[in-house]
């Protein structure tokens, strides 16, 4: 009997939403609708300029969290933060959404990391990141009773550039599987494979069981071109593979099974932002649940769906009463 459902490791960023104007970008030397690091002084005086702003918990990895706890998952999260303000709020937001977060925060080194993201009147989102204590996470903080309590231990492949995250990354996973529970990981992003494409590799045979990639993350990972050369490539490495596919849909696989699910239609196409974090929600649950591979990915998509339809990586309304109404 485990205590957690699902037990997520990732980048603890706080995003910082504000509205800006045209003339605010370029006075800032930024560029319209990128995604730009920062370090923590850039960070700071950016702030300091920014209008009235949102601040939420959020990356990746949260994100995921969020939806498997909308959905009706018990889920915990591992991330580093710092003693600070943005740490407090990333601490509350978790909490206050029903995910478990007790990593204790650093209280020397680089502030709790933070995503500015600044919306122009047209609706297009600049992002500046700043990862901050996010990065030093490390072995330290991998809580063995947490992971061995949960069924499945989740990471998120934009923690893997630091060594020391790495190190976290194959502990955590020792000791699920020491534990008989499982272990699943998103690729994240294609620059992150191709950064670090055959330490990715030998983790994925080595120690996931369920990898989550999309089109072009998967085609990286295996430097093919065509998907279903990816496909056949990632047959045996793991024991579940989710490949998607934007609107395409995806394709589950594991050994001999293949499920081809398609996109679900959606109310609008708004965002793309934490499609495929929602989509890994909805799956894991499903599976935790024990729901069978192809229910738990069209669980993923119907969670994919509502994310695209408005601006945002997180559910505005109740994943489980949405998955509930779509499945009846």
């Amino acid at each position: 009997m485990t205590e957690y459902d699902l037990l997520g490791i990732g980048n603890a960023l706080v995003d910082v939403v504000a509205q800006a104007d045209e003339s605010f970008l370029a006075k800032e030397h930024l560029d319209k609708g990128g995604m730009m690091l920062v370090d923590p002084d850039r960070a700071t005086q950016l702030y300091a300029r920014m209008g009235p702003a949102v601040e939420s918990s959020g990356g990746s990895c949260a994100n995921t969290m969020a939806g498997f706890a909308s959905l009706g998952g018990k889920g915990a999260y591992i991330g580093k933060t710092y003693d600070d303000v943005f740490g407090t709020v990333f601490r509350h937001d978790m909490t206050a959404i029903g995910v478990s977060f007790t990593t204790p925060a650093a209280t020397a080194g680089a502030p709790t990391g933070r995503c500015l993201v600044l919306v122009t009147p047209d609706a297009q989102r600049t992002m500046c990141t700043c990862l901050g204590a996010a990065t030093a996470l490390g072995e330290a903080d991998i809580d063995a009773d947490l992971v061995q309590a949960s069924a499945v231990t989740y990471l998120e492949g934009y923690l893997f550039d630091p060594p020391e995250a790495k190190k976290a990354f194959v502990r955590a996973a020792e000791l699920a599987h020491a534990a008989g529970r499982k272990v699943a990981i998103t690729l994240s992003d294609s620059f992150c494979v191709e950064r670090h494409r055959d330490e990715f590799r030998a983790l994925v045979e080595d120690h996931i069981d369920i990898l989550f990639a999309n089109e072009a993350e998967i085609l990286s990972l295996y430097q093919v071109s065509r998907f279903d050369d990816a496909l056949q490539a990632v047959r045996g490495h793991c024991e579940v593979a989710c490949l998607t596919r934007s609107e395409k849909g995806s394709v589950v696989i594991s050994g001999d099974e293949v499920h081809v699910i398609d996109a679900e239609p959606a109310t609008a196409i708004i965002d793309s932002t934490g499609a495929g974090d929602q989509y890994a929600a909805g799956f894991l649950y499903g599976y935790t649940k024990k729901r069978g591979l192809a229910v738990a990915g069209r669980m993923g998509s119907i969670a994919a769906a509502e994310i695209i339809s408005h601006y945002g990586a997180r559910p505005e309304v109740s994943l489980a009463e949405l998955v509930r109404r779509k499945l009846r």
